[in-house]
């Protein structure tokens, strides 16, 4: 009788499991999925705690771009390793846990543009939540500009307050800028210019009493201060987020994407409402960012959750840098 060693009986039974596979009717794929996980990241400043959240992104034709060409605009996304047919900004705000109060910097585009859009943007406030941060716990929320993508998402898809709870504070000059009637008519009709118009009054129309206007250059909390950054809006302000030795430049739309704005800062983006002012303001925050890092004051362009703060954290929506002292 032949006798089976331990060794030949295992691969006798892997093939007698194997060969009937042949015969085996084929399956289709798995279905789409269609979606990304909750988007956020954290890290600290000091003794200060900084959450990242994504608000989705959104894509654009490569002619955003009004003194570069097609050609151009793509060579330089393909340099930075981005998709070369199209100009893609993440939207990213940033909750800041200074130990007193909880602060929202810029609350995105809101969630009726996460219905409209079926969720590729206007996250932020499912991403919040995912987070483990309860919007009812707002105690401020930072304004650094009006533009949709960073005012919408103060109220909810049935334009309730979103954070009932908190201080919007908004800078004077943008809202002197809005609320001026005869800038208002002074946009051509149907332009992008007076739909902000409308939808600044639409928005902060609803808020009422809890709005608070902030001149730049000012401290609004502890460690969180404004910096005038005009040029993309007439009022546009960024924010230095300091604690202990430890500082962080919140710099809203001073560079838009750095893979294009930063590399190429005579660049202008089509979304600047002073092209030559913008221009000013993005070489004097980013030049002074570098002698002020002694210069180590790197970009990396990616969304902010997966990129390490050391690196700074470069987006859409804020640009953060990390500055060493």
């Amino acid at each position: 009788m032949t006798q089976l060693t331990r060794r030949q009986m295992l691969a006798t039974a892997a093939v007698a499991t194997l060969a009937p596979m042949g015969h085996m009717p084929a399956h289709g794929a798995a279905p789409l999925i269609g979606k990304q996980a909750p988007s956020y990241y954290r890290y600290n400043v000091g003794s200060y705690e900084v959450t990242v959240i994504s608000d989705g992104a959104r894509s654009w034709p490569l002619d955003i771009v009004r003194n570069a060409t097609k050609e151009d605009v793509s060579t330089a996304l393909a340099a930075a390793y981005l998709d070369k047919e199209k100009v893609t900004f993440p939207y990213v705000p940033i909750v800041v846990n200074i130990g007193s109060k909880l602060v929202v910097i810029d609350p995105g585009l809101g969630p009726t543009l996460y219905e409209q859009s079926k969720g590729a943007v206007g996250q932020f406030h499912t991403n919040l939540a995912a987070a483990g941060i309860d919007r009812n716990a707002v105690d401020t929320v930072i304004i650094s500009h009006f533009h949709a993508d960073h005012v919408n998402g103060l109220l909810t898809a049935d334009s309730n307050l979103a954070f009932p709870n908190a201080e919007i504070l908004v800078p004077a000059p943008e809202w002197n800028f809005w609320w001026d009637d005869g800038n208002m008519s002074k946009a051509p009709a149907g332009s992008l210019l007076e739909t902000n118009f409308k939808n600044n009054r639409r928005v902060f129309g609803t808020l009422g009493n809890r709005l608070t206007h902030y001149e730049p250059g000012k401290e609004l909390l502890p460690g969180i201060t404004s910096v005038a950054t005009p040029g993309h809006t007439p009022g546009h302000v960024s924010h230095v987020i300091a604690s202990g030795s430890d500082k962080v430049f919140v710099q809203a739309d001073v560079t838009l994407l750095p893979a294009l704005f930063v590399r190429n800062p005579g660049w202008r983006p089509m979304f600047d409402f002073d092209a030559e002012m913008a221009e000013q303001t993005h070489q004097r925050s980013v030049g002074k960012l570098y002698r002020g890092s002694r210069g180590h004051a790197e970009t990396a362009t990616a969304l902010a959750e997966s990129t390490p703060p050391e690196a700074g954290v470069c987006n859409a929506l804020s640009v953060t840098f990390h500055l060493r002292s």
